[in-house]
Formats: C-alpha cells, structure tokens, sequence
C-alpha cells in the first residue's frame, strides 16, 4: 500500500475544503436567487391583485396604472404573463378616464344667491387665448347662466377689447368640425362687463353637451373677427337642472 505523505495529505484535505466552500457558495448564491425570485413573483402577486381589484370595480385608469407598473417591474413574472391580453383594453379605457376627468375639471359650476332665489351658472375658458385687437392674447369666456329674474342664457365674455354687434349680429358655431352653423347674438348696452348674448342658448347648450369642441366666430370691435376654441366634453348637464 502507497503511502501518502504528510504534505501531500495536507495538500489533499485543503482541495477538499476549498470544493466544499465553493459547493457552499453556489448552493447559498441558488438559494439567493430563488429567495430573490420568490419575493419578487411575490410583489407581482400583490401588484397582479390590485389591479384585478381596479379592473372590477371598473376603475380603469387606476388599473391602467398597477398593470403598467407590473409589466414594467416584474415582466418576467407568471402575474405579468396573466395580464398581458387584456391589458391594452384596460389601458384604452384608463387613458379615456383620465382624458374625461381632464375634461370635466375645464368646467366651473357655480350657484350664488340672487333676488328672487338662486342664480346657476356653468362657465368654461378657452382651450386657447385669444388676441382681440393686438393688445395680447387672453382666454375667452363661455357662459351658460340661469338666473331668477332674467332667466336663461348664454353669452361670451372678452377680457379685453370688445364685440362689434350694433343692433344685433351673428355669429358661426362649428361642433367638433362640422359645418358652420349661424347664430344671432346680440351685446347688451352697459360697460360693466363685455359680454355678448347668443339668442339661441337652448340650441347651444345642446351642442356643448354632446360635442368634444366647440368654436365660435365673433365679430370684434375694429371690424374683423376673431374664434374661441372650448374643449366641451366634460359638461355635467346635472349641475343645470332643467336645461336638457
């Protein structure tokens, strides 16, 4: 029998050891990373479930966001995989969610005290300013107003310059990129606000309730015209009651 010498036995056990460490490390460095996988399939559970949450409850752009947020986090994960084809749908309708608070949050309601009783108006700004007479660009006021004495109207109110409407005049109303429709406006005679009356308001408010944008084109003081764009898809015909 072949006898091992000292130094070799030595130099043998310390292969040994240093195999086992490394078979340590590599078993530590698998349980890391299944431990890793692990939590992370688990964040994709938790974010998987509230997204299904939003989805029931048809909160679509709060879905919107948990699905993006798992596919971008965890794309990988079998949560991920699970939402992947019905995603785009519930992005579409987050994204029109979202775009509908936008516009509803363009309209300001307001009901004040009046004689007679209370006095309600909706009142939106351009989606643009406009330059009246070269003086500067400034928004454009459309309001809808119910009020006790005077009853129902609408009219436009400038910030600046004013509307050349002698004895009465017309102005032309385009709903989401229709044809131009004409309708008779007139200004009252005071200078305490400049505001033109359109005859018409029950024809107009029907058009803002149902149309995305709507453009009037009125006749400014110096004799040209200018057009106010309003972005009209958020109006909440409930804060009007009685006017559909």
């Amino acid at each position: 029998m072949k006898t091992v010498s000292p130094k070799h036995a030595a130099l043998l056990f310390c292969c040994a050891l240093a195999l086992t460490a490394c078979g340590d490390r590599e078993a530590e460095r698998r349980a890391a990373a299944q431990a890793q996988a692990a939590a992370q399939e688990e964040a994709a559970t938790a974010l998987a479930r509230e997204y299904d949450n939003a989805v029931t409850a048809q909160n679509w752009d709060m879905a919107r966001v948990h699905g993006a947020a798992l596919l971008s986090q965890y794309p990988e994960s079998q949560a991920a995989e699970k939402i992947k084809a019905g995603y785009e749908d519930v992005k579409a309708k987050g994204e029109a969610a979202r775009e509908q608070r936008r516009l509803a949050a363009l309209w300001n309601y307001a009901q004040v005290a009046a004689p007679g009783g209370t006095q309600k108006s909706a009142m939106i700004y351009s989606k643009d300013p406009v330059d009246l007479d070269g003086s500067g660009a400034r928004p454009v006021q459309l309001v809808f107003r119910d009020h006790p004495k005077w009853k129902r109207s609408a009219y436009l109110v400038l910030q600046a310059s004013d509307f050349r409407c002698p004895g009465g005049c017309n102005v032309k109303v385009v709903a989401d990129g229709a044809a131009a429709k004409s309708m008779a406006a007139w200004r009252p005679d005071t200078d305490e606000a400049i505001a033109m009356f359109i005859t018409d308001f029950k024809g107009l408010w029907r058009l803002a309730g149902k149309t995305k944008t709507l453009s009037i084109e009125f006749p400014v003081k110096g004799g040209d015209t200018r057009t106010a764009t309003f972005e009209t898809g958020g109006l909440d015909a409930a804060q009007m009651p009685g006017w559909n």
